[in-house]
């Protein structure tokens, strides 16, 4: 038979769960490639322009700067509405959640729209992936952002359709959460660089 346990003796602690729940922490490694990938492609496309004597090259229409403008309003909207809805979330708040998550997604879903219409526009005007460097660059670099916007709306769509207490993690929250902002955080930065500089 044991004695009776000291006052100052050890206890052992046991830990529940892990310390960052394991789809935000596949999702941050995510991120971490993808903002290596277009660090690659921005430093590919300012190299090139540095090298240009014109740029953009003649007889290439111009961007619609003003549209893009207008747009980005709508893409950082999203975002904010996506913070908002998962500080509600975490009080418990699913039904004010749902609502601004609705929007993040409405918004979003704007972005993307009016990107393909501004696309469709430069397509007709003659810039394609193939009539200059300034269109291989533009398709490749906004449109590897619009393929990343499309893919982080269905997961944003999927999360809004099975929201609610017994539908929702904290971690597939967060983990979706964190690859929109990464979508939402670079644009401001694609945006300057191929559409104002």
């Amino acid at each position: 038979m044991s004695g009776p346990q000291s006052v100052g003796s050890p206890r052992t602690l046991t830990r529940t769960g892990p310390v960052i729940p394991s789809s935000l922490l596949a999702m941050v490694a995510l991120v971490l490639t993808e903002i290596m990938l277009f660090a690659a492609l921005i430093s590919s496309f300012l190299i090139v322009k540095a090298d240009a004597s014109i740029w953009p090259p003649l007889g290439q229409p111009r961007l619609p700067v003003i549209v893009t403008a207008v747009n980005t309003g709508f893409l950082l909207g999203s975002g904010f509405m996506f913070f908002l809805a998962n500080r509600r979330f975490r009080v418990g708040d699913f039904p004010a959640s749902r609502k601004l998550m609705g929007m993040a997604v409405f918004l979003g879903g704007v972005f993307v729209a009016v990107q393909g219409y501004e696309w469709s526009k430069l397509l007709g005007f003659g810039l394609t992936v193939t009539s200059s460097i300034y269109g291989s660059f533009f398709y490749l670099i906004i449109g590897f952002h619009a393929l990343h916007a499309v893919g982080a709306l269905v997961a944003m769509l999927h999360l809004f359709l099975t929201f609610g207490p017994q539908g929702q993690s904290a971690s597939r929250f967060l983990g979706t959460q964190v690859f929109w902002y990464f979508v939402v955080g670079i644009w401001p930065i694609l945006y300057y660089l191929v559409y104002l500089s």
